[in-house]
């Protein structure tokens, strides 16, 4: 009896010990598998790395997430970007809670400079062939152009690229030469170096090679099945699209060069006010663009900024100029403005209608008037008989060939027509009205009262 009691006690122990073991993870859990009906969200990238594009990414990612979609795809052709853009991008690609993978397409297309940060960085890197990645070395663009960045800058952006690499398994000490040698690689040597996965001619070729592969993240497997997913397009809303735009460098310039001669004209001329409101916008946002104050700042000022215009056409005479500035600046603020964790995101959504409905408002009142004084204008041009010369008259004092007439009661300088001699209390018609003079000639040789 005791044997079997020893017996039993033993094999609960052993159950107890595989369940252990089982718990701690020694024995290893399947991956998590796509379900067929997770969608893949596909976006765009093009052009130069900015801010806009960094705001786009991040919240495509986390709606992918709150959409359950089994994978994050990022198509890549960039020359390259910003430096902040582009680390906050890798940032936020290690740090998405889905796999992300980065392809480098169409055929022709290249992801150098900042691309190659971003494509080292991804969970899956792919390239059509005939692309190419790499020549990461930094600039610095100033108003005269381009010239290399600093040693500081470039041997602290080459660590940081080997540290990407390293992260996600790809030759390190190569994705370093990207910056210290300007290295370039296309699609195939790409490959055959290990900087990338997969070659694939365009998105369905990556999605089919997908099907089945298993990327692991943050200590968490995920089985892909994407060939058949439904594929989501996103779009950039109009504040991704603004800031897109401000933060390309080139455009950034150019509005700084016309914010600042916007405001020497205006304080070299006083009195129009219009150089000076453009200027002041214009600047505002040329110095965002160019990387000096970041999104959040920006949109504060230029807040203040039109509340401070409107403040200012109150105490102004005339109206326009003041007012409009301040309404654009005012919605330009309203759409820059970023979400803070702590605001109620239908705070946001009033306080940006309420400035489109100030803006507006603004319009409507500016048309108003400038319609009330267009037409006042026209009625002086073609107003009634009382400011137009009169038809005929009678003259008071004979016309040698100056003189007076009396016309509706009133009298005027006349002078004869031909420099002929009229008499007084000869009737006359009226040629014309020239200056002070109306010119006038006998009407039918007879002579009368004022008509």
């Amino acid at each position: 009896m005791y044997r079997h009691i020893r017996d039993s006690v033993k094999l609960l122990l052993v159950l107890t010990a595989a369940a252990l073991l089982l718990t701690a993870g020694l024995f290893t859990p399947a991956a998590a598998a796509a379900a067929p009906g997770d969608p893949v969200v596909v976006i765009k990238v093009e052009g130069t790395i900015t801010a806009g594009q960094l705001s786009f990414i991040r919240r495509q990612i986390g709606t992918a997430v709150e959409r359950n979609a089994q994978l994050f795809v990022l198509t890549l052709d960039t020359p390259g970007g910003l430096v902040d853009s582009t680390i906050d991008i890798t940032k936020t690609i290690m740090s998405a809670s889905i796999p992300v993978a980065v392809l480098v397409t169409p055929s022709g297309a290249i992801a150098a400079s900042a691309g190659s940060f971003i494509i080292l960085s991804s969970d899956i890197a792919a390239m059509a062939p005939g692309t190419t990645v790499g020549a990461a070395h930094p600039v610095q663009l100033t108003a005269e152009g381009s010239t290399p960045a600093d040693d500081k800058t470039t041997i602290f952006l080459a660590d940081h690229l080997r540290n990407l690499a390293s992260n996600r398994g790809r030759p390190a000490e190569l994705a370093k030469k990207f910056v210290t040698e300007n290295l370039t690689l296309s699609a195939e040597d790409a490959l055959e170096a290990g900087v990338i996965d997969y070659l694939a001619k365009d998105l369905p070729s990556l999605l089919e090679q997908l099907d089945g592969a298993v990327v692991e993240k943050e200590g968490r497997e995920y089985s892909l099945q994407p060939s058949a997913a439904e594929l989501l397009y996103p779009e950039m809303n109009i504040r991704e699209k603004m800031q897109n735009l401000l933060s390309d460098p080139q455009v950034a310039f150019f509005l700084l060069m016309l914010g600042l001669l916007g405001l020497y004209f205006g304080f070299s001329n006083p009195g129009t006010f219009v150089p000076e409101v453009i200027g002041g916008i214009l600047l505002v946002m040329g110095v965002y663009g160019i990387g000096l104050f970041d999104t959040s700042t920006t949109g504060f000022i230029l807040l203040l900024l039109g509340a401070g215009l409107l403040l200012a056409e109150i105490f102004t005479p005339g109206f326009g100029v003041l007012g409009i500035g301040g309404a654009i600046s005012m919605m330009a603020g309203a759409v820059m403005l970023p979400l803070e964790p702590l605001m109620s995101t239908d705070w946001y959504h009033s306080f940006r209608l309420a400035a489109a409905g100030i803006v507006l408002a603004v319009v409507l009142l500016v048309a108003a008037i400038s319609y009330a004084v267009i037409y006042s204008r026209k009625r002086w041009k073609d107003g009634g008989s009382y400011f137009q010369p009169p038809a005929k008259g009678v003259v008071v004092s004979e016309l040698n060939p100056e003189g007076q007439i009396k016309a509706r009661g009133e009298h005027w300088l006349a002078r004869s027509d031909d420099g002929s001699t009229i008499p007084q209390g000869t009737e006359v018609e009226i040629i014309r009205a020239e200056t002070l003079f109306l010119w006038v000639r006998p009407l039918g040789g007879k002579t009368g009262s004022d008509k």
